[in-house]
């Protein structure tokens, strides 16, 4: 007989943040699990190691990661829902990444390049979960996500806006068993609306948000970025919102429905460019790689706003320049800075040109400068302006390859880059964010000293001051962790597990 874990159920006790594991009691009664403290130290370690740092934890630091104890149940398939529940995973949560059998997540499939037979698209946005295999068009199959969602304390999917609702698994639904669960759902444009059917795309979005009408070359054609930014952009509000959504849960004692979804997302990233239109009526354009900012606009020289020339003033003097073997980019932002260019580019006179004196007149004769500053940046190897430009304040910086951005000083610094074994495909290398632990010691004569230790441990592009980090878990091969899922979370025997695997219900990886 099947020993399911809806009779586990957890008990909402108020007063924490998160819930702390216990196992399953042998008899299989109801074990409470309340929102208490965080309670990570005391927990035992999960299968693959538990916390641990780059050798022993710094002095004062805690192996109690922020979102240890917390189970993220994770529907999600491509790009922004994995990214966001990846990050969540980082910071210790863990993420039961729910997959089709055989097929799995989708981008399992995107390549070339494959790693072995995994696709690099899925191994970059898929570490620190555990894959269960269920099909959940089967009826057993769904009954196991209510199960699951019921001992978990998130729920994110990315199905279009009802189709979850027709296999029992809506918000409504699973908020009848687990009135905790933060449930975040990601769609494309939202959960009601003319356009709710549609499924959304990375490129459909960017494109239907503005985002690709302002990317491109100034006389070119819309361009897509060359990353699917409004996914990625997506993924960081899901996991910023399934963030406060528990802390809502820890004020209120109550679970909550966030919708996130793409166009929402990237025309809120819009900012300056939103509000130039919405506040002045100024049609946005491509500007290629230079930048598009308010720049004061004196009014006060005419009775009438000409919304051409308002749109001509929106840019600094910063862009990409062309040197002897690469491009340079270059920013200044103030008339000083741009003195100290001239200085640099060895062009006093055209720092002393007075059509050039300020910001204003410098967007206003903005071809004609462009031209010479383009003239004398050809003339220099992209290292040597590199070196002129060290310690002038003045922002400024190559264009880079991706060899070259590997191979950066301040990128090893950071510690951008992460290794992991894979089972299949063996060691493979993800760009991570990372954060180092700061630990304050006596410095001469008393005074503090803040210094780095372990400045690769890895995790969000943040960095805290006290607590060590893990060691990342690999992607994992689809169902790889079914049958340990289903006994661990959910209590399941031996024969259950069998009988749910001979039916299709669900299916296990076997690593070899």
């Amino acid at each position: 007989m099947l020993r399911a874990g809806l009779g586990r159920r957890s008990r909402l006790c108020g007063g924490g943040l998160w819930r702390s594991p216990r196992p399953a009691a042998a008899s299989g009664s109801a074990s409470p699990r309340c929102p208490g403290a965080l309670s990570g130290a005391s927990a035992s370690p999960r299968n693959g190691g538990g916390a641990r740092g780059e050798g022993a934890p710094p002095a004062g630091a805690s192996n109690v990661k922020p979102l240890d104890a917390v189970k993220i149940l994770d529907l999600t398939r491509v790009l922004a829902g994995p990214f966001a529940t990846m990050i969540l995973g980082d910071l210790g949560a863990e993420v039961i990444k729910v997959e089709r059998p055989g097929a799995g997540d989708d981008t399992r499939a995107w390549g070339p390049p494959f790693a072995g037979t995994e696709s690099v698209y899925f191994l970059s946005v898929n570490r620190n979960k555990k894959s269960i295999a269920i099909n959940m068009k089967d009826s057993k199959g769904a009954k196991l996500i209510r199960e699951l969602a019921a001992v978990s304390d998130v729920f994110v999917e990315n199905y279009v806006p009802g189709k979850l609702a027709e296999m029992g698994l809506g918000y409504e639904d699973i908020k009848k068993i687990a009135p905790h669960i933060v449930y975040c759902s990601i769609t494309g444009y939202g959960q009601t609306g003319p356009m709710v059917q549609r499924g959304g795309y990375d490129s459909i979005a960017a494109a239907v948000s503005g985002l690709m009408h302002i990317t491109g070359h100034e006389d070119g054609e819309p361009v897509r970025p060359g990353v699917a930014m409004t996914d990625l952009a997506t993924g960081l509000y899901t996991y910023g919102a399934i963030m406060a959504g528990l802390l809502q849960r820890h004020k209120t004692g109550k679970g909550l429905h966030i919708d996130c979804n793409l166009l929402s997302s990237q025309v809120a990233c819009l900012t300056h460019v939103a509000a130039n239109y919405l506040n002045c009526k100024i049609e946005a354009k491509r500007w290629g790689t230079a930048h598009g900012s308010i720049v004061p606009y004196q009014r006060g020289q005419q009775n009438t706003v000409n919304h051409s020339e308002i749109a001509d003033c929106l840019f600094h003097t910063r862009m990409a320049f062309k040197t002897k073997d690469g491009y340079i980019v270059v920013g200044a932002g103030n008339d000083q800075q741009f003195v100290t260019v001239c200085k640099i580019l060895n062009l006093p006179e055209v720092s002393k040109d007075s059509r050039y004196r300020t910001n204003t007149l410098r967007v206003q004769n903005r071809k004609e400068l462009i031209d010479i500053l383009s003239t004398r940046f050809s003339e220099k190897a992209t290292i040597e302006w590199l070196q002129l430009f060290e310690g002038s304040g003045v922002p400024y910086g190559p264009i880079n390859n991706m060899q070259q951005v590997f191979s950066d000083p301040q990128v090893l610094h950071n510690g951008l880059v992460m290794e992991m074994n894979h089972p299949t495909a063996g060691k493979i290398a993800v760009p991570v964010f990372t954060f180092s632990t700061l630990v304050t010691l006596d410095g001469p004569h008393g005074s503090p000293v803040a210094v780095s230790i372990g400045q690769m441990r890895r995790g969000p592009g943040v960095r805290y001051s006290e607590f060590a980090v893990s060691h990342p878990k690999p992607p994992p091969l689809v169902g790889q962790h079914t049958v340990e899922i289903l006994k661990g979370m959910l209590g399941y025997e031996d024969d259950a597990i069998e009988e749910l695997l001979r039916t299709g219900a669900v299916a296990q990886h076997e690593v070899r």
